[in-house]
Order: structure tokens, then sequence, then C-alpha cells
């Protein structure tokens, strides 16, 4: 039974273990870090908005189911064991063991995170990172994966991948974290980690249907919802990174301006540079440059000031487009740039990191002690961080790989589908459903598809279906007697 008692008139809650030994909790941490877990749960279906605005119409449905299948996964796995694996307290320092094997013991216990908050509040909150991180990699499974064995890929990569690499980033026996590394929320586990998973992804399916024709040169079939992606992913980052901080205090307000200074000064940036080739203001452009600072921040938002934000915003804005250029010269198909905009991203944070952070931020928690980056003359710094980004890129692609072939060699696990799924589209072939109740049919084999168009229905596409008319008489259309019956 645990032993739990409410001070008055304060309200704090007291937790008493066996020993005697009481653990006092302030009510506006517990508070928090829950709502913290909230802004991160929705970004998890804003990213599936987010990919399925940027594909064509007939694989939209495919990212937003995506999106909460991997929640549940995830959700099942974190409980099972993904939990115990990154957090146990009697781990190694590249993995933890199964101490917390099915939640067991989890309840009010200081948690490894903080001695702020009870072990079950840390839990759920890590939770949500667990689950958008294998997400973030799904992305490149857009438009010719199979859905079926994703299903399985999450289990397997979160348990060998994720678990591994957030051990010893924020487990306080993990290497990284005993060698003085410095991710508050998640360059490396979350961002470096799925942006190479997605690489090893992309090199094992390999190119997509009409690669390098005008087929592929699409623009993305919803705006929309790529802006509302966007909207759900920057509103919940402030408790990706605000909430980092583990308890309601000025570290946490720190890291909630910093996050949102380096994403619209990164928005800006991206949309500059395509300015200066399409001379159009892209909302795309502007999406896509707001996640990339979002992203750089992730590693540094619990470490260095506003200033330093701006910076974080222009370089990952800057380093980040260019990066989606590294497909063409390498020819690997990433449909959705993911490795630019978070693996890239993620080193630029973590680099950034090592040249500004400081302790006078990280001290806003009142608690917190680190020697600081650069800026305080701590220059091993970016040693730490260039040692725990290249140990993540390079343990996330090779196991990632791994993964793929071992599953590739068992049929109904095989992660890549067949040209007829990705002619008709994952939506229809695997799902049997759509995202909306009319969409347009292309013709892209010799048969013709068969539609059948009422009046007034237009394809599906931006513009309606337009008839050209000849021969028609020039004076009756200026009098309106011309329109075609």
């Amino acid at each position: 039974m645990v032993n739990i008692t409410i001070s008055s008139p304060a309200g704090s809650i007291i937790y008493t273990d066996d020993s005697g030994t009481q653990s006092v909790y302030q009510n506006g941490d517990i508070a928090w870090t829950l709502a913290g877990t909230a802004l991160v749960f929705i970004m998890i279906p804003g990213l599936g908005y987010f990919y399925s605005g940027l594909l064509r119409r007939k694989n939209a449905l495919s990212m937003i189911y995506m999106s909460v299948m991997t929640i549940a996964v995830v959700s099942f796995q974190w409980f099972f064991w993904g939990y115990s694996l990154a957090f146990s307290e009697t781990g190694s320092a590249y993995i933890g063991n199964l101490k917390y094997f099915g939640m067991k013991g989890v309840a009010a216990a200081p948690s490894i995170g903080s001695a702020r908050i009870p072990a079950l509040v840390f839990a759920v909150y890590q939770l949500m990172f667990a689950a958008i991180t294998p997400m973030l990699a799904l992305g490149a499974v857009s438009e010719r994966g199979r859905l079926g064995p994703c299903i399985a890929f999450v289990f397997i990569w979160s348990t060998l991948v994720y678990d591994p690499i957030a051990c010893w980033t924020w487990n306080s026996n993990g290497w990284s974290f005993v060698l003085g590394g410095l991710d508050f929320a998640g360059g490396s586990p979350v961002h470096i980690s799925s942006g190479s998973a997605a690489l090893a992804i992309s090199i094992y399916l390999g190119k997509r249907r009409g690669y390098g024709t005008e087929r592929l040169a699409y623009k993305p079939h919803n705006t929309s919802y790529v802006i509302l992606g966007t909207v759900l992913l920057w509103f919940g980052w402030f408790g990706f990174n605000g909430g980092s901080a583990l308890s309601a205090n000025l570290r946490a307000a720190m890291a909630c301006v910093v996050t949102n200074l380096a994403a619209s000064v990164g928005g800006l940036t991206w949309m500059l540079w395509d300015y200066r080739i399409e001379r159009k203001w892209s909302a795309v452009g502007f999406c896509s440059g707001a996640i990339a600072g979002l992203v750089a921040i992730t590693p540094g938002s619990g470490f260095v000031g506003a200033p330093a934000a701006v910076l974080f915003g222009v370089m990952a804005g800057t380093i980040c487009n260019f990066a989606t250029q590294l497909k063409f010269v390498f020819g690997y198909d990433d449909t959705l740039d993911i490795f630019a905009s978070h693996a890239v991203g993620g080193v630029v944070g973590n680099v950034l990191t090592g040249l500004f952070a400081q302790a006078s931020v990280a001290g806003f928690d009142g608690i917190t002690i680190i020697p600081g980056g650069w800026l305080d003359h701590h220059y091993i710094q970016l040693g730490y961080q260039l040692a725990d980004s290249v140990a993540a890129l390079s343990y996330s692609f090779v196991m990632t790989t791994i993964i793929l072939w071992l599953m590739h060699f068992i049929p109904f696990l095989r992660m890549r589908g067949s040209e007829d799924a990705e002619i008709v589209g994952l939506d229809e072939y695997d799902m049997g459903e759509f995202a909306y109740d009319y969409v347009g049919l292309e013709q892209e084999i010799g048969h013709d598809i068969e539609t059948k168009m009422s009046e007034g229905m237009t394809t599906g596409g931006r513009e309606p279906h337009h008839e050209h008319h000849h021969n028609v008489d020039e004076n009756s259309l200026e009098k309106g007697l011309g329109s075609p019956a």
C-alpha cells in the first residue's frame, strides 16, 4: 500500500517509503508535468496531419492512421517493458533491466528524472516522447510501405533503438549522462534517432515508382493540413520542451520562450531561402522551417537563453533547408525529408548546445548545476555533444537496417509494398478507406479507370474539371447566351 498524506494548508503531497523517508511533491509540479503530457500527446496526431498534407491525396489517410496506431503500440510497449528498459535505476550504461516490467512498482516514489515528481507522473510523461519518436521515422514509409508490418516494426524499434538511446541519454547510469552530455528534451533520443531511422527505411524501401520524373514533382495535396499539423506540433512543443523541466519553475518558462523564438526564426529563415528561388512566399516552406527550429532548440531548451535561440532558428532554417538536397546527391528517396529536418536538425541543436549552454540558465530551476558550454569556457562540452550525436546517429541507422532486413525474410512482415499499392495508394490498397468523400483518380497505368461524374462534381483536384468549347459566338457569350448546356 502506498503511504500518501496531504499537507495542510499548502496541499502538498507527502510520500513516505518503507524506511520512513519522506518525499514532498508540489501539486503545481505534478499538474504542469501532466499538462505537458497532454501537450506532447496532441503532437502525435498533429504530426500525422503534417505528413498527410505533404503527400498525394491517395495516401493521405495512411499517415493520420499511423499516428494513432503508433500511440497505441508504444503505450503497450512502454507498459510492458519500455519504461523499465529506459529508466530502471539498476540498469547498465546502455540499457535498463526489467525491474519495472509491467510497470510493477511504479507509483509514488521519487522519479529517476527528478525528485520533484513521483515516478508514475514521470513514466506517463516520458511515454509520449517514446510514442512520437517512431512516428517521426514512419514518415519514410509513406507512399510505398505496407501498413500491417509497421505495427511490429514500431514495437521492435522502440525496444531495440529508442529505449537504449533514451537510457544512455537521460538515465543517471547512462554513459552519455555520466560523461556530461547535455540533452534537455530529446535531440538524440527523439530527433537524431528517428531521422537516422528514416534514412535507413528510405534506403531499404528503395525509390518510389516514377522517381526522378515529373510524376513525383507534385505539390502537397493539402497545405491546410500542413499548417494545421505545424500548429499542433508548435503548440505541443511547449509541453515537449517546457515540460522537460519536470517542474513549474523559471527554467520551464525559459524553455517555452526559446522554443517559440527558435520556431519563429526558423520558419522565417526557411521561407526566405525558398523565396530566393521561387519568388513565392511559401506556407509549406515556413512550416518546414518552424519544425526545423523546434527540432534544433530541443536539446538546448533548458540550457540556453533567448539570444542563442535566434541563432538556433537561423542555423536550423538554413542548414536543414540545404540538407534537403542530400537525397539528390546520394540518390535516396526520403519522401518527407525526415533525415534533413530531424537528424540534421538534431545534430545542429546538439552542437549549438555545446557552444551556448549556460550554467546560469540551467540553474533557473534552483537545483541543476552544469559547467556550461563554450560561453562558460567549458570547451570539452562540444566533444561530449559530438560523441552523443554520432553514437545516436550510427546506432539508430545500423540497428534500424538490421531490423528491416530481419523482417524482410519473414514474408508477412516485409515492409516494402507492391507496385500495385503504389499506383492505387495505400489508403485504398491497405485500408479500403479514404481521407475524403470525393477523391481524384488519375490514370497511372495503361488502362482506363472508370469514374462516374455527376453534374457539377469535380475531380477532387485543386481546380474543377474544365471543358474547352469552340465555335461559340462571342456576342452570345457577352449576352450570357453562349454557355454550354
